[in-house]
Order: C-alpha cells, then sequence, then structure tokens
C-alpha cells in the first residue's frame, strides 16, 4: 500500500484546472443547449484559458526563469508542469476551434445569425465594409514598418495585432519588409453589418464581421503605392499577475495603482497565430517576444475568441438563450418590508441564484436610512461598477453613521475597481481598511448594530460568495441572515482582527482561517474515522470550487480507508485521486458545470447523527488555509440545515446530465442516467424557487440524451488506451 504522500496519489493543481475548461468547452458542444449560449461556453472556456496563461502558466515560468524548483504535490518540477500544459492546452486549443468552425458557426447560420469571413462577402457587404474601414478605422490606426528607427513595438497584452510583409520602397526609399500594427481598443472587434444588407434583401437578419477581417482586406490602404504580400493577426499573453512587498510599501493602495500599468508589458508567455501565417513571421515574432516554439499556438480563426461574446448582446433572440427566470422572494422576506423584524423572528437562508439577492440590498438600503443604525461593518472582495450596495454604503456614511468597509485591493483583475471603491468610500467619510498585511480578506461578512431600546443588537450576513448583484444572478451561493447574539459577537470579533491589533480571538460559533479553519476541518474527518473503525456510520460531503490541499487530502484517504463514505463534490481544481484500491475506495468526485457557475462551499459530517452543515468562503486550498482570511459558519436552524444539505448536496449528487465523474487517472467521464430519471440539479432548483421560469425545452428524451452524450464525448479526455489521441480533446 504506497504511502499516502506519495505523489502518485495526487493530480497536478494546473492540469486538473485545464480538465476543467474541457468541462465547459463539453457545453459548447452540447446539442440541448440554445445556439447562443453554447458560444457564450465557448467564449468562456476561451477567456478562462487566457487567465490560465496569464497566472498559472506565467508562474511556472517564472519559477524557471529564477531557478526555483518547487515541486507540487504530484511530484513534478515547473518544467514538466509546462510541459504537460503546452500539450494539454494545445489539444484545447484546437478543439475550441474545431467546435466554433464545424459546430457553432453553422448551428448558428441555420438560425440567420452570420460570421462572415471575407471569401463570402457580397458585392454589397463589400462597399459597406470598405467605407466603414475608410471612416471608423483606418484615422485610428498606426502601422508601425520595422527599420532600426523603428523597433518591434511593445505588445499590450492580449492586444489585437497585426503582423504585415510589404515590398516596395517608401517615400523615404525604405524596404522593410515587415509591419507591425498594434490596434487600438477603442476600435469594437466584432462589426455588425446593417440588417438584411443595403439592398434591402431579406434572409439574413444578423450578420458580423471580425474587425481583423475587415483590416486584412483593406490593408493596402496602410502602405499606399506599396505591395502587401502578407497579413497575419497575432496577439501576445502576459503574465499578469502583480506583485507588491507588503512589507515595505508605507501604502499599499498608492503601490498597486503605481503597478497595474505594468500588467500590460508583463513576460510573454503564449503567442497565438492564424493557421495561414507564414513560418518565417512566426518565428520572427516568437523571437522578438522572447517565446520558444512550444508556445506558439495557430489558431483556425480570430486570436481572441473571446470577442465572440459580443454577438450574445447584440442578437436580441430569447429563443436561442437559455429561458429567463425570477429569483424567488421567501414569503416571509414578503409579509414585511422591515427585514430587521424578520430576522428577528429566525435565521433567514438565501440560495442564489434561485433565490434574490435583493434581501441583502434591501438590508443595507434600510439600514443606511434606519436613525437607529449606528454602525455598519463589511467586507468587499469584489462588487461591480454603480453597485447597489456601495450606494447604501455611501448613504450610510453620508448620513453619519459608522461605516466601516474592509476592501481587497488585491482580488485578482479588479484591482483598480476596487482601488476606485475605497476612494470612494474614504471620501464619503467611511473607515476604509485593506485587510491584514500578507492575507487576502476573502471573508464575506456584513454586521449592522442597531440600538434597540436599552440595548444594541446585532445582525449578520455571511455569505458563500461576493456582494455582487451581477454575480448573485450567475453564481451559485448560499447566505444567512442571522441575529443569534453568539455569530453576532463572533463577527465582531472578527471585524477588530481585520481593523485593528490584538491576540486571536476565541468564537463561540464561527472557525476562519489562517487560526482555527483547517485545524476543526482535520478534527471532524478524524471523528468521521473513529466512527467508522467502531462500526458506526461516518459520512462527509463537501462542496468546493477547488481541492488542493495535501494536508487535507492526506486525511480524506486516511478516512477512506477507515470505511468513512465521502462524496465530494468540487467544480474545478481537484487534486485528489477517487477510486484508488486501498486508499480512496470510499471516495466519490463529481463536477457540475452548467448554467451557473457552482460556487457555494459547504461541508457535511454526520457526526454520529448530530449532522453539522457548515457554509463558507473558502475552498480546501492551502492558499485559503494559509494565506487568506476566510470565515466559515454553522447552519444552526434544524429547517434550514436540511434545506442545505438537500438544495446543495444530496441534490447534486443525484444530477445525472451536467454531473462529470472524477476517474483515478484525473479524466471525466459524464455521469450515465441509466434507468434513472433525468435529472439536471439547476433546472430543479429554478421550478422549486423561482417566482418565475419556463423551460425552453422539455426534459430530453433518451434519444436526445444519446445525441447529447455523442456530441460531448470528443471534449473529455479519456485514457489512451481507451481512445486513440486523435479523438481526445
Amino acid at each position: 500500500m504506497p504511502q499516502l504522500t506519495d505523489p502518485g496519489l495526487f493530480l497536478n493543481r494546473e492540469l486538473a484546472l485545464l480538465e476543467f475548461n474541457r468541462r465547459v468547452l463539453a457545453q459548447a458542444r452540447d446539442p440541448e443547449l440554445p445556439p447562443l449560449e453554447r458560444l457564450r461556453f465557448l467564449t468562456i472556456c476561451s477567456t478562462n484559458l487566457d487567465e490560465f496563461f496569464e497566472i498559472r502558466a506565467a508562474g511556472l515560468k517564472e519559477q524557471v526563469t529564477y531557478g526555483v524548483q518547487q515541486l507540487q504535490a504530484d511530484g513534478l518540477t515547473p518544467q514538466e508542469t509546462l510541459r504537460r500544459i503546452s500539450v494539454l492546452a494545445h489539444e484545447l486549443v484546437a478543439e475550441q476551434y474545431r467546435v466554433l468552425n464545424e459546430e457553432l458557426l453553422p448551428a448558428l447560420a441555420t438560425e440567420g445569425i452570420h460570421l462572415l469571413r471575407r471569401g463570402t462577402w457580397t458585392a454589397e457587404d463589400a462597399r459597406w465594409i470598405k467605407r466603414h474601414f475608410l471612416t471608423e478605422v483606418l484615422p485610428i490606426l498606426t502601422p508601425v514598418g520595422l527599420d532600426p528607427a523603428h523597433p518591434f513595438p511593445r505588445v499590450l497584452n492580449k492586444g489585437l495585432c497585426v503582423a504585415m510583409t510589404v515590398e516596395g520602397k517608401d517615400a523615404f526609399h525604405r524596404q522593410s519588409g515587415v509591419a507591425i500594427v498594434q490596434v487600438p481598443r477603442s476600435l469594437p472587434r466584432l462589426i455588425a453589418l446593417p440588417r438584411d444588407g443595403m439592398d434591402g434583401h431579406t434572409g439574413r437578419e444578423h450578420a458580423f464581421v471580425m474587425l481583423s477581417s475587415v483590416i486584412h482586406e483593406h490593408a493596402a490602404e496602410l502602405f499606399p503605392g506599396m505591395s502587401v504580400t502578407g497579413c497575419f493577426q497575432f496577439r501576445v499573453t502576459r503574465n499578469s499577475d502583480l506583485w507588491v512587498d507588503e512589507e515595505e510599501v508605507d501604502n499599499l493602495l498608492q503601490a498597486l495603482q503605481g503597478e497595474l500599468p505594468n500588467r500590460k508589458f508583463g513576460a510573454a508567455v503564449r503567442l497565438e497565430v492564424t493557421e495561414t501565417c507564414s513560418p518565417e513571421i512566426a518565428q520572427f515574432l516568437l523571437q522578438n517576444v522572447g517565446l520558444a516554439a512550444e508556445d506558439l499556438y495557430r489558431v483556425g480563426g480570430p486570436v481572441n475568441l473571446g470577442r465572440l461574446a459580443t454577438i450574445y448582446g447584440l442578437v436580441d433572440r430569447a429563443d436561442l438563450k437559455f429561458p429567463p427566470f425570477v429569483p424567488g422572494t421567501q414569503a416571509r422576506l414578503k409579509l414585511s418590508n422591515d427585514l430587521f423584524e424578520v430576522i428577528r423572528g429566525g435565521d433567514v437562508l438565501l440560495h442564489h441564484p434561485y433565490e434574490s439577492f435583493a434581501p441583502v440590498v434591501q438590508l443595507l438600503a434600510q439600514a443606511a436610512e434606519d436613525p437607529h443604525v449606528l454602525a455598519i461593518k463589511m467586507t468587499l472582495y469584489r462588487t461591480e461598477v454603480g453597485s447597489p450596495v456601495v450606494t447604501a454604503l455611501l448613504d450610510a456614511a453620508r448620513a453619519g453613521k459608522e461605516v466601516t468597509a474592509v476592501v481587497e485591493l488585491r482580488a485578482r483583475f479588479d484591482e483598480a475597481a476596487n482601488i476606485d471603491l475605497a476612494t470612494r468610500l474614504q471620501e464619503a467619510g467611511a473607515n476604509v481598511v485593506y485587510g491584514i498585511v500578507g492575507y487576502k480578506a476573502h471573508a464575506k461578512m456584513l454586521l449592522i448594530v442597531r440600538r434597540e431600546g436599552r440595548r444594541l443588537r446585532r445582525y449578520v450576513h455571511l455569505g458563500t460568495g461576493n456582494y455582487h448583484p451581477g454575480t448573485a444572478r450567475a453564481y451559485t451561493d448560499l447566505g444567512l441572515l442571522t441575529a443569534r447574539p453568539e455569530i453576532g459577537t463572533d463577527v465582531h470579533k472578527l471585524f477588530q482582527e481585520l481593523t485593528g491589533l490584538g491576540h486571536v480571538a476565541r468564537l463561540k460559533c464561527l472557525l476562519r482561517s489562517p487560526f482555527t479553519l483547517k485545524s476543526a476541518l482535520l478534527e471532524r474527518i478524524g471523528r468521521e474515522m473513529d466512527a467508522a473503525r467502531a462500526g458506526r456510520k461516518a459520512r462527509i460531503i463537501a462542496r468546493l470550487n477547488s481541492l488542493g490541499d495535501a494536508g487535507l487530502i492526506q486525511a480524506l484517504y486516511e478516512a477512506s480507508q477507515a470505511g468513512v463514505s465521502i462524496d465530494l463534490l468540487v467544480r474545478g481544481i481537484c487534486c485528489l485521486k477517487p477510486g484508488i484500491p486501498g486508499v480512496s475506495d470510499n471516495i466519490r468526485v463529481r463536477s457540475i458545470v452548467g448554467r451557473f457557475l457552482e460556487h457555494s462551499r459547504v461541508y457535511y459530517f454526520f457526526a454520529d447523527g448530530d449532522e453539522e452543515v457548515w457554509c463558507s468562503s473558502a475552498d480546501w486550498m492551502e492558499r485559503n488555509f494559509q494565506g487568506r482570511f476566510e470565515v466559515c459558519f454553522p447552519i444552526l436552524d434544524e429547517e434550514l440545515r436540511s434545506r442545505v444539505l438537500a438544495e446543495a448536496l444530496e441534490l447534486p449528487l443525484a444530477d445525472n446530465q451536467q454531473a462529470w465523474q472524477l476517474r483515478s487517472d484525473g479524466s471525466y467521464a459524464l455521469i450515465e442516467p441509466g434507468k434513472k430519471q433525468p435529472l439536471r440539479c439547476q433546472r430543479a432548483l429554478l421550478d422549486h424557487h423561482s417566482e418565475h421560469f419556463t423551460r425552453a425545452q422539455p426534459s430530453p428524451t433518451k434519444a436526445d440524451d444519446t445525441k447529447r452524450r455523442r456530441g460531448a464525448r470528443r471534449a473529455r479526455r479519456a485514457p489512451p488506451d481507451e481512445e486513440p489521441r486523435s479523438r481526445r480533446a
């Protein structure tokens, strides 16, 4: 039997993340989904891959550059991981463009939505496009002919660029063979042609062209009197991770403001070119951005698939999208406009997006106006521009209430927005802090202090997701509203830890990282092990975004060996290998990818029949236990505990339509329903909770189900001995 520290018992974190993107891409291949939603999943896969290279691959390249041999739990060196990433990422990119060209564009065309390539333009199209180029595009472009006075330009991260080969002499008798055009981001990458064409013909409701195609067609206009012999779009992805030595700066906000511009020009990590790009130009570009051949990705279409997401918003076709829904509102919340009264009457559980996020916003707005509210304290990790949450905090501060906002400035890719948010709150008179040096403030907490008669009462909201009304309609999350004194006292102590100084506070109900969460989880896993060894029922269920902490994985292996039944719902990264004889026989791992991003974190322990259900902001990753301030809260109300268990754990475990089973080799297989009734947990929850939800289609028949599975097969990677390489995604 292997030692539980054996690298062979762990999956690579980066490769597991690529596997998640395969499952996202599988949604783009699902013929049961509406066509525009399939396109949206394709663009999500593309933008996910961008971030993977900007952060994960970039970090590994940085380790190689500086000679850091930091092994992951699976024992791979950074160099070995990068080699495997290159193989899998090239396969994934090739499959993305195959899906686009062979499946999605034809499917959209049948619905009157056309992405027109240059060879398919009508004469009317060509005339309109040329006028558009001359009036809207050409005046903004700046071609740079390369020579000693015009070196290769500093190419922006993920910016659309065009390399052109040019022949002839210019006005200064120069004969430079190559010119580079960096296309400004002010120009839309997708251009909608006039509906039904300019000559009034019918049959083409929506037609689009890519800006790159327009520039290619009219490249000669950029070089009057010269001959353009080649035109190749390309894109460079760069390291976008910001690094600030927090212990060496006096003001974190100012330090991050200074670093943000550098994100555009970090070290190059990937070069994308069109498949028609000549080998000479491809090599020329690689040399100038400092990359090797394995970093080159040839693509059969636009170099940034993410830009196609614009089509989703421009095409007003409800029949080609998921059916709309209105999030539900519980009867208790409808009976009274006074949310303080409702919460005093008992805990309130909100399950987003099936239930509305409005009560949280309403509570804040009510607190801002209520003369009896003295203080509001809140953590803000991510929110949105113009958020009603922020508006309520600003109103409260301007009304003279004590407003404290813990704004996490280092929320990746939201740094600029959070800097602006912090500045606005400070200008309104709020106390703004940026968390704790060395730790990201990832907890989701709201505390309202209200005077009621001779006493102060605390009202609390704790959640698994951010205070972001937009993502509350797209992410699955759980939130708890409570006036329990013991929880209010704990949250008060946590805000003191975040804003002040002192020893670790003793909490009565809550767990938090970096102090008690991991040890409490290990203790509870240990109790289940003891019960199993004594012949009693033992059960663990965990729902997470990611599972990668080696210590937790080893504890789960030990629990499995002891006979504990373990089910893990892990949306993304999972480094645990299930189903290994003698090690993880009793562990099952599944991932659900559907209309909504699975974001809730829920932990369940049978605890000898005294069942415990916890919700948290934390995944089971080392960063969540060691490098972040996280909160984990119990569901104490018995009825609500049963509801979380049923909706957030048991229903997803019964899903047999969009659930993927992790195999011990790291690949995933779509779960077969067999003779069971088809069940999509997200659809079932919409049916149960939403005020209004109309299905676009009936539940799939057996024939539909077979068709869907055949369509998804290429998007899953099977072991080499099961499927030839050409069949793998």
